[in-house]
């Protein structure tokens, strides 16, 4: 079987996560990254592809005629037309669930920052204030307990409760949260979007996006926001009207704090860049080593289920 992995690079960047596991199963081929007009010379000899971001849209699926499997590297699987796959009888795969614990302490790593102001703090003390300073200690902008903070949670998939369960850990005050499909958390309280986005001080999102909720994080949601609240994206940046959050960012009234944008990598004016009460990540949340490794694990079952005909995590 012939593999190509056709934007492979952000798995493993420095080295520390070879692809042998999956070199063992066929004749492997890794490409940093596969540009539009790469794509074909690149996929039209391959039994099995491995995308992350590069998309195999209907055209690219009915002119692959060798095609047999396809394996995302990633949880979500847009980047695939899955109609288009199943009218071939391609199956298709997804990696759940690999980096839940790194998402998750990614969203907490941004709210103590906020609550803290460590990062504000910091270049406070590096300016030389501090040595400047009459008095032992100094802050440019004071400390929260998150012991009086109420997080809502949109989401609540495994990363969206694994996000919960760090902030239940840490005595938050109260959890409250919303998911599309009605469940029960013993240690949060059910609530709806409006409610999240008007009573809490920090506002997660952890869903998927679909063709009904893009930009569903609007204007008229974010004006609901206390003042002083944090509002936070590690799922997909096409949830967020990034033009609405700007204005209402720019009213110094909330903060945001992202590591997703609707366009990856960003247009240089893109309006959420250089707001100085926005914190912007490069899509990094995932990334943990310990993440990209259990990544690779999954890759590699998804590649031998399909070989010994034990399909696992189809989803088409």
């Amino acid at each position: 079987m012939k593999i190509a992995a056709l934007d492979a690079y952000t798995l493993n960047p420095d080295g520390d996560n070879p692809w042998d596991e999956i070199a063992a199963l066929g004749d492997l081929t890794v490409y940093d990254r596969t540009p539009s007009e790469k794509f074909f010379e690149r996929a039209e000899s391959a039994d099995i592809i491995l995308t992350n971001k590069v998309v195999l849209d209907a055209a690219r699926i009915s002119a692959l005629p060798r095609l047999k499997f396809i394996s995302v590297l990633a949880t979500g699987y847009n980047v695939v037309d899955i109609s288009a796959a199943k009218a071939r009888g391609i199956p298709v795969c997804n990696a759940p669930s690999y980096c839940t614990d790194s998402v998750a302490q990614h969203v907490v790593a941004m709210v103590l920052n906020h609550l803290n102001a460590v990062s504000e703090n910091s270049a406070d003390v590096m300016s030389g204030l501090w040595a400047e300073s009459k008095d032992f200690c100094r802050w440019k902008k004071p400390v929260r307990l998150l012991s009086e903070m109420s997080i809502g949670i949109i989401g609540m998939g495994a990363i969206g409760r694994r996000v919960a369960e760090m902030f239940q850990a840490l005595g938050t005050r109260e959890i409250l949260y919303f998911n599309r499909t009605p469940l029960k958390c013993d240690f949060a309280t059910e609530a709806s979007i409006e409610e999240i986005f008007s009573k809490c001080d920090v506002v997660t999102l952890h869903c998927a996006l679909g063709s009904d909720n893009v930009k569903f994080a609007n204007g008229e949601l974010f004006s609901k926001m206390r003042d002083g609240a944090l509002f936070v994206n590690t799922a997909r940046g096409g949830l967020v009207n990034e033009v609405e959050l700007a204005c209402e960012l720019k009213k110094g009234r909330i903060f945001a704090a992202l590591d997703v944008l609707s366009k990856e990598p960003p247009d240089a004016d893109n309006p959420l860049i250089g707001l100085p009460n926005c914190v912007l990540t490069a899509h990094m949340a995932w990334s943990a080593l310990e993440s990209r490794r259990a990544l690779m694990r999954i890759t590699r079952d998804n590649i031998l289920g399909f070989l010994s005909g034990n399909i696992r995590n189809r989803v088409a």
